[in-house]
């Protein structure tokens, strides 16, 4: 499978990589995020049942979209620190970017606890990759930076997030509400234990960047 290839950056978060058979998940570079502006100036969520909660810029209208989408990913690129940290990823696809998957985490030193956000091109969806990308990030959660625990969450009308994370082991674990274009609705929540995520986990997926990440994000290794 092709992948881009760019020069490594001085920023480790960046470097991070994580291939599967299928797709990988690159860091959210500046060169990658401008090859993504044109499937997000086309539509990410275009028609109900809205998949996101507010506040939400893929709601917008363009290029008003694209312009909010790009300031909160340079945004929560620089918010890295030990208490909090948001990895983004490109997902590529026979060399193309068609979405993103990022890893989210609160004080992970003290939980180790992880929960995950994603997005697709309407072109590409209904082909498993869904749970392909979310089978990815786990990997690097659990099995390149040591997380306990992941948690997600879903509207109880998205069937398709629903269903990659009840296939992918992850216990209900309550309902709670959100907004969505500023009228309330119910989410189902998720988790998943690193105890109920070792019998899934995949011998075919790779890691690339990550020890020089884990400082980054607060993650230091017993002597």
């Amino acid at each position: 499978m092709d992948t881009p290839v760019a020069a490594p950056s001085a920023y480790p978060p960046l470097n991070m990589q994580v291939h599967t058979p299928t797709l990988s998940l690159l860091g959210a570079t500046d060169a990658l995020l401008e090859r993504l502006v044109p499937v997000v100036r086309k539509g990410v969520a275009t028609e109900p049942p809205w998949p996101f909660d507010d506040p939400m810029s893929l709601y917008k209208d363009s290029p008003d979209r694209e312009w909010s989408w790009l300031r909160a990913v340079w945004s929560g690129r620089g918010r890295v620190t030990e208490s909090f940290w948001r990895l983004y990823f490109v997902v590529v696809l026979d060399g193309e970017p068609v979405g993103m998957q990022d890893l989210i985490a609160t004080d992970f030193a003290a939980f180790g606890t992880v929960s995950t956000f994603s997005w697709l091109s309407p072109d590409v969806r209904r082909r498993g990759l869904g749970r392909e990308m979310r089978q990815a990030v786990l990997h690097l959660a659990f099995d390149g930076l040591g997380a306990r625990e992941a948690a997600s969450d879903a509207f109880a009308d998205n069937p398709a997030s629903n269903r990659v994370s009840a296939a992918l082991g992850y216990r209900p674990n309550g309902v709670d509400h959100a907004t969505r274009r500023g009228e309330p609705a119910e989410l189902n929540r998720w988790r998943l234990t690193r105890e109920h995520w070792l019998p899934t986990r995949r011998p075919d997926i790779t890691l690339a960047g990550v020890s020089e990440c884990r400082p980054v994000l607060g993650i230091h290794d017993a002597d």
